[in-house]
């Protein structure tokens, strides 16, 4: 018998959801200094946590959770590898009250959002 509430797969909570993406931004991050931007482990990665970005935003925001405009990161190219100077602009995923220490859901790149998001969802999602 699992003691796993019934929605868990459905409907994670907020809680749920924030864990899953620092795990997998830290594994991501750690699967691009050890292979590269294009190894398969890396894109596979990259993918999931964007899945679980846009899951969170679907579920959560605008209430608990919002995109805001980093103006000071940009994501490394994918071409090359820890290159900063040739990065784009990201979003943050802002959290509006901080859960078990964490006060946001790392950064999703803008061409990502624009490319799993509706125009819609990104401006009810994005606080200036």
């Amino acid at each position: 018998m699992s003691s796993l509430p019934d929605n868990f797969l459905f409907q994670p909570s907020l809680e749920q959801l924030l864990a899953e993406i620092v795990a997998i931004n830290h594994a991501w991050k750690e699967a691009r200094f050890m292979f590269g931007n294009s190894a398969g482990l890396t894109v596979s990665l990259r993918n999931l946590k964007t899945r679980s970005q846009v899951r969170l935003l679907r579920n959560y925001a605008p209430e608990k959770v919002y995109l805001k405009i980093d103006e000071e990161a940009l994501e490394p190219s994918l071409e090359v590898d820890n290159d900063a100077e040739t990065g784009e602009p990201l979003y943050g995923l802002i959290l509006r009250k901080p859960v078990n220490g964490v006060t946001d859901a790392a950064h999703l790149p803008m061409r990502v959002a624009q490319e799993f998001l509706s125009e819609s969802e990104i401006q009810r999602f994005t606080q200036n």
